[in-house]
């Protein structure tokens, strides 16, 4: 009776027809809409945790990242020359409704970004009838690894990446006659779209692994063309990074070649263990 069931389960799974797919993705994105905006409305109602800490972190002079610049300078050098002493400009708003906005905004954002491994449980648990024993597998710790990445890919965006462009380009002038005074929508905007960019990028081994697995993507093609991989992160940390300072640009381009070389060995591993199948 127990294997029947069984069989009639797997059968309704695999004969589903269109409108069942579209009712089932329908109940998996209310589940990750429903978690989003759970997260949204507890991260709403911390808003001095949300600004004041995280989002205005990197405009407050003992910010972790400064201290450890500084710490640096004074070992290498000496001298304070890479402390940040000031922060060239001020946050102001000009609209009304604004500073509302914007919360709203970053909430929803920040959200998103608590509840990734959930939103992306719910993606893969659509997915996942649809697979073969063996490709399931093949996927296995597809949301811990993913989530890991996206993390600290965010990390790193907010902690390396992000105050160094801001202390840059709020700093930054033209004439001593003209001063900066950077607007709340424009900052959070910058702030927001550079971190999670990185958490994006930094999915990187995960699409190379998927691509191994079906053959489109091979560590001797990624071996073979790794100066003009290099070329590429040059060009797309200069990119990434708005502003045009060296160390910037640095930061960026060496996690991402990191992150090809990682491929390159997340590809040899896929490889040596379709040889030893």
């Amino acid at each position: 009776m127990a294997l029947d069931q069984l069989e009639d389960s797997t059968i309704d799974k695999t004969e589903m027809g269109f409108f069942d797919h579209i009712d089932e993705l329908r109940k998996h994105i209310i589940r990750s809409v429903v978690a989003v905006l759970v997260c949204a409305v507890v991260i709403f109602f911390n808003k001095s945790l949300l600004f004041d800490t995280v989002l205005f972190g990197p405009i407050h002079v003992d910010f972790w990242t400064y201290r450890l610049m500084c710490d640096l300078s004074f070992w290498l050098t000496g001298t304070d020359v890479y402390c940040v002493k000031e922060m060239g400009f001020v946050l102001s708003n000009i609209d009304i409704t604004g500073q509302f906005t914007q919360h709203l905004f970053i909430s929803f954002i920040s959200g998103f970004v608590v509840s990734f491994p959930f939103v992306l449980y719910q993606f893969w648990a659509f997915i996942k009838p649809a697979l073969s024993r063996k490709e399931i597998t093949y996927a296995r710790g597809f949301v811990f690894f993913s989530s890991v990445l996206f993390f600290v890919g965010i990390l790193f965006g907010y902690f390396m990446l992000a105050p160094l462009s801001i202390n840059f380009l709020g700093s930054y002038q033209v004439s001593a006659l003209v001063s900066n005074e950077i607007n709340l929508e424009s900052y959070i905007s910058f702030l927001t779209t550079l971190v999670f960019a990185c958490g994006l990028i930094f999915e990187m081994p995960m699409l190379v692994y998927f691509l191994a697995k079906i053959g489109i993507l091979g560590s001797a093609l990624m071996s073979k063309y790794r100066r003009y991989a290099l070329v590429v992160i040059l060009i797309l940390a200069g990119i990434l990074t708005p502003s045009p300072d060296m160390a910037s640009q640095i930061m960026m381009a060496l996690p991402l070649y990191g992150l090809y070389e990682i491929s390159i060995l997340v590809a040899k591993g896929v490889e040596k263990r379709k040889l030893n199948k």
